[in-house]
């Protein structure tokens, strides 16, 4: 196998042998990649980048399996954030009623019928700014029903101090969810109710627990290549980058404040998807949010340039996904086996 170095420019990155022993590992601070290099990446011709990601993705996976998780919103709506892209958040009118949070046997039945249809990881998500400690214990009990039916667990809640990151960790949860969403300089512009600092710090609190890390972004929000890089940019350079890198593409819902947002070159993503493999070697990058709005054509481009893992079941937290069928039919028709 081969992996894939930068070296000054990535106009000139090159692969070398890789080490037997390689792992996800802090990258020394020499090797940090700059913003430039990211944009450099996002402006290659495009078939260029494509054939770049690929050699990329075959140093450290298998370039015909993909991973499937299922995600299941555990606590929907009355979010006091004000994301602009969420039909959940209270600042919004989209219609959406809010709801309890769900209990041990409606987790528990939708998990069995997510691992029979062939997920092995299932992530529960709740509309909440931050985990409050009246709900730790609820939390830690789903996490046991996940755990009994042999998946891999993975929460996303909000923010964590770095107490509740631990009793999570404890209670055997895998990974934990908290995306950056975009970059530095765009998130005043998104979200007002907190800060990127905020969102740093609990990456931070899950990585110290032990957790592996999931974050990722939203593209498609009226944002510049330029803060696109900035996204992966961030993402790349975290120590370590993250195990799972969520990509989604903004699902224009009415009553937020994107919903007429013009659309992302479906090109474009793709090349997201692309810069993300190539500046995140090892991490599973998902295709998440978005494809059902997504041709089958993108789809396996986002395949061929690098995406390993994608969101499965017939809905993600309030948006429509691509039925179990339909996602199905076309993995079989690119012969990619699931894992």
């Amino acid at each position: 196998m081969t992996t894939s170095t930068f070296t000054e420019s990535p106009l000139t990155f090159v692969p070398e042998a890789a080490s037997a022993t390689q792992q996800l590992t802090p990258r020394p601070s020499n090797e940090r990649l700059s913003l430039a290099q990211i944009q450099a990446l996002f402006d290659l011709p495009f078939n260029d980048l494509l054939f770049r990601a690929q050699t990329v993705h075959r140093a450290h996976f298998n370039a015909s399996e993909v991973q499937l998780s299922t995600l299941l919103s555990i606590k929907t709506g009355g979010c006091p954030e004000d994301c602009s892209y969420c039909p959940q958040s209270v600042h919004h009118d989209t219609g959406l009623e809010a709801t309890k949070l769900l209990d041990v046997d409606a987790v528990r039945e939708a998990a069995s019928a997510a691992k029979a249809q062939g997920a092995s990881r299932f992530c529960m998500g709740a509309a909440w700014r931050e985990l409050h400690e009246r709900d730790v214990e609820k939390v830690v009990a789903l996490i046991g029903v996940v755990k009994d039916l042999g998946l891999e667990a993975c929460c996303t809640l909000g923010m964590l101090t770095s107490s509740q990151a631990s009793t999570l960790r404890g209670a055997g949860l895998d990974y934990y969810n908290h995306n950056l969403d975009t970059a530095p300089e765009l998130y005043g512009d998104i979200i007002t109710t907190r800060v990127y600092q905020d969102r740093l710090d609990t990456l931070q609190h899950v990585r110290d627990a032990g957790l592996n890390v999931c974050s990722g972004g939203i593209v498609g929000m009226g944002e510049s290549r330029a803060e696109r890089a900035g996204l992966i940019h961030q993402l790349a350079n975290l120590d370590p980058y993250p195990e799972s890198v969520p990509i989604n593409h903004l699902v224009q819902v009415q009553g937020t404040p994107l919903a007429h947002t013009k659309g992302l070159d479906p090109f474009e993503f793709v090349r997201t998807i692309a810069v993300a493999r190539i500046s995140m070697p090892q991490a599973r990058v998902r295709l998440s949010a978005g494809r059902q709005e997504m041709g089958d054509g993108i789809q396996a481009l986002c395949f061929m340039a690098g995406a390993n893992s994608i969101f499965y079941g017939d809905k993600l937290l309030t948006t429509g996904n691509p039925d179990w069928a339909r996602d199905q039919a076309l993995l079989a028709s690119l012969d990619i086996k699931t894992v």
